[in-house]
């Protein structure tokens, strides 16, 4: 495990308005989108470890209220349960409450929370707000810009709702999940940064894991992912996760494929 965490330390990369290799592809950074702006994101996810290929399709939107607070709202689409459907949505709120700036540097500390809905029956033990599970989740993010270099953690605590008519006798009912990431982003392109409309190119290294209070089991993923970003609106990302460690059985998010576009809107709220 140390080795792991070592090795996103030293192995890392859409809008430029927040630094580039801040934009990671499976978390959320501490620093927030700019102000009055409205972002549309549109992301596919395709699991492999499901009986057979499945995918979840997830329409979002993000709104950046002022330089301290911004919130999303998602839905979630899938084919999982047999017949493509909406499966729920989500609410997500974020608030940085600390920045401390220098020349080419910065760090940002930010409490997060999320509500989510689904109408999934419960199949495994872990708890996944993203489509999977009705819950609340809160937690912190702290992200540290070092030049090209971008580090960010993420310490969460979900809760899952009971919904007896769902869960499904004989499977795991899942309750509280403490969930955990780790990181890190490396600008590429551009070597010289001249203005906005220069396209970025980013390579990001994360790690993402859980662990269940109640049972003890837990798992580790690693998740590279690559990332384009095109006049400082449009952002296109892809990423893979696979578990590296653990003993969490027959989760939906083991082997999983991400690709998302995301155009960001500025100054539109009055």
């Amino acid at each position: 495990m140390k080795q792991i965490f070592v090795l996103a330390l030293v192995i890392i990369g859409a809008c430029t308005r927040v630094s580039a290799q801040e934009l990671y592809v499976f978390t959320e950074p501490a620093s927030n989108m700019p102000t009055k702006s409205i972002g549309v994101r549109i992301t596919n996810e395709g699991m492999f470890n499901y009986p057979g290929y499945v995918s979840r399709t997830i329409p979002e939107v993000m709104i950046g209220f002022n330089k301290n607070l911004m919130m999303h709202a998602q839905g979630f689409l899938s084919d999982m349960d047999g017949k493509y459907r909406l499966e729920g949505g989500s609410l997500y709120a974020k608030y940085r409450f600390l920045s401390l700036d220098d020349t080419h540097s910065h760090f940002r500390a930010s409490a997060f929370g999320r509500i989510s809905t689904s109408k999934r029956p419960t199949y495994t033990r872990d708890i996944n707000l993203e489509g999977d599970n009705s819950g609340l989740q809160g937690g912190l993010i702290f992200t540290q810009l070092l030049h090209k270099l971008a580090l960010s953690s993420t310490l969460g605590y979900a809760h899952a709702f009971e919904n007896s008519d769902r869960q499904l006798l004989g499977m795991p009912q899942p309750k509280n999940m403490l969930s955990y990431s780790l990181s890190s982003g490396y600008l590429v392109l551009p070597v010289v940064y001249k203005d906005y409309k220069q396209p970025n190119f980013n390579v990001y290294l994360e790690l993402l894991g859980k662990t269940d209070p109640g049972s003890g089991q837990s798992y580790l993923d690693i998740a590279p992912a690559l990332q384009m970003v095109l006049n400082s609106t449009t952002r296109i990302d892809f990423g893979y996760r696979f578990q590296a460690a653990g003993n969490m059985d027959n989760r939906y998010t083991k082997n999983m494929y991400l690709l998302r576009a995301e155009f960001n809107f500025f100054n539109v709220l009055k």
